[in-house]
């Protein structure tokens, strides 16, 4: 089920290729369809899982198919290399707690980004080969256990994004898209190296060979005395632990690596930012729980007040920022650099409230950013600006669109019945109960406050009293008792349309029905998350005595 889940949006893409550029609609429907599939077979995963095994690293020296769950295995490739003995890289994929919850909000999000996708006329052709790749690489992301398979997935990322912002972004997407690709090759290549490292000093028990399972490399057991990255090497433990660390702050973005994250959102077209936010930023915090931290949980320990610190730090200046901008959509940018702060700060907390709220605030942002890039998305379409002080009054006007608008922004600044409520609780119960992050946690606290200030002023600014005698947009009258607002030569339906509100009402929904009983997606990572605190514990105290 696994690989007909990952490869299905790769079945699209060949089938796109055989259609005429002319046939648009019939791309768009083939994408769609991947989608839509990708969705089902998710939600028949969901249906299927036994959340009472745990994967994490409970699977290590053990029977992995009794612990990840729908394994899928077998030797991909295998290559002498004379003294070095045999190159052996598995097609290993499984899931767990952890991933299990990321599959689910990967499938949704790219099939809402297949319809925003919709009125998308330049190169249509190319942009859903190029999207249906993007959707491969991330979802193999989640279910790859295999180093080498997942460094593929994580690399095939690069190439779709890179030309999804450079070619189909605003006027200055080269740059934005130049800065990603550095950004994320940067990061990229401290994993190749550490990667490498791995596989000479970790021997599969079961064939005496080198290997990239990463359950093997999860078991202490199965390092080589005197090797790289042996236990006794504390050294190049950490440096590998931070360049590994690095890699994925990156991709998260933490601060100081976040510079590239507003560039690519303010020039992204809107369905890239909703993928951009609601699932590629999961993958730099995805891949310490499942990659960094199990590796290297001795370096963990000693570093968690560090990954608070930092986590602080985004919570509080990504905030800050947010309050400072005048673009709409570079204020939802820096608000999800904020939002992903609260991450770090649950698995600084290193306890099972904190995780799981750390893994319950990825699923809750990317379903929030997710409809928070779509708004953003109407009403540029609309009046062909973002800047926030050019609207006012917009609620008597768009009476829908304000509506589900302020759904969104309340779940966002974490108002109680709402998704985010729960997991932002959940971190900051798990920070405060551990002495390490107690002050951390103290200080960031205020970032709830700066981000209600920005985003309730936003709110007040364009949506509340009077239209600006400045605004961009004027308000004309069909002559059928419909109004329009009318920017220059385009004219666009006032309101919400029908495809619009497909895509917003589903989200807007699981983020109300998550914050009154969150159970449906807690449920599934709660004995993974449990079992990973408690192996993370034992062997990075052992570790480190």
């Amino acid at each position: 089920m696994l690989s007909l889940i990952v490869f299905l949006p790769i079945i699209a893409f060949f089938i796109i290729l055989a259609i005429p550029a002319a046939q648009k609609q019939a791309i768009r429907i083939v994408s769609l369809l991947a989608g839509i599939g990708q969705g089902v077979l998710s939600i028949m995963l969901w249906q299927s899982y036994d959340a009472t095994k745990a994967g994490i690293l409970a699977g290590a020296g053990g029977n992995v198919n009794e612990t990840f769950q729908f394994v899928e295995r077998f030797n991909w490739i295998t290559l002498e290399l004379g003294r070095f003995g045999t190159l052996n890289i598995e097609y290993f994929l499984g899931v767990d707690g952890l991933s299990v919850t990321m599959v689910i909000l990967t499938a949704l999000v790219s099939v809402i980004g297949v319809l925003s996708s919709w009125p998308i006329e330049k190169q249509t052709k190319g942009y859903f080969l190029l999207y249906n790749v993007l959707a491969t690489s991330m979802m193999g992301c989640f279910v790859a256990l295999d180093f080498f398979l997942f460094y593929v997935f994580w690399e095939l990322m690069l190439l779709p994004m890179y030309f999804l912002i450079g070619v189909w972004g605003g006027p200055n997407r080269e740059y934005a898209a130049i800065k990603f690709f550095l950004y994320t090759l940067f990061g990229s290549v401290f994993m190749l190296l550490v990667m490498i490292g791995l596989y000479f000093s970790v021997k599969d028990p079961a064939t005496g060979n080198y290997t990239f399972n990463l359950v093997a490399m999860a078991d202490q057991a199965n390092y080589v005395p005197g090797s790289i990255f042996g236990l006794e090497n504390h050294f190049w433990r950490f440096i590998a632990f931070v360049a590994l660390f690095v890699g994925f702050a990156i991709k998260v973005p933490m601060f100081p690596f976040h510079t590239w994250l507003p560039d690519a959102h303010v020039e992204a077209p809107t369905p890239i930012s909703v993928i951009l936010a609601g699932v590629l930023l999961k993958l730099g915090t995805y891949g310490m729980l499942r990659i960094n931290f199990p590796l290297f949980p001795d370096i963990f320990r000693e570093l968690t007040y560090t990954i608070g610190i930092f986590g602080a730090i985004n919570i509080i200046y990504g905030a800050f920022c947010a309050l400072a901008q005048l673009d709409l959509k570079k204020m939802v940018a820096y608000s999800s650099i904020s939002h992903m702060g609260y991450v770090l700060l649950g698995i600084a907390a290193f306890n099972s409230e904190g995780m799981a709220g750390a893994v319950f605030q990825m699923f809750n942002h990317g379903t929030i950013t997710a409809m928070l890039f779509l708004l953003v998305g109407v009403i540029y379409d609309r009046a062909h600006t973002r800047q926030i002080d050019k609207f006012g009054g917009l609620a008597s006007y768009m009476p829908i669109y304000t509506g589900i608008l302020t759904v969104a922004w309340f779940a966002s600044l974490g108002l109680p019945g709402m998704s985010g409520f729960i997991s932002e609780a959940f971190v900051f119960v798990g920070s405060f109960s551990s002495e390490v992050t107690r002050p951390i946690a103290m200080v960031s606290v205020l970032g709830i406050v700066f981000g209600a200030a920005y985003l309730l002023w936003s709110l007040q600014r364009m949506f509340l009293g009077k239209r600006r005698e400045d605004a961009a947009y004027d308000l004309e009258d069909d002559g059928h008792g419909h109004q329009h607002i009318h920017f220059h030569d385009w004219k666009g339906k006032l309101d919400l349309d029908g495809r619009e509100l497909v895509m917003l009402i589903p989200l807007m929904i699981i983020i109300i029905i998550l914050g009154i009983y969150p159970m449906p997606v807690l449920g599934l990572m709660t004995t993974s998350i449990n079992k990973l605190v408690e192996v993370l514990g034992t062997v990075g105290t052992v570790a480190m005595n």
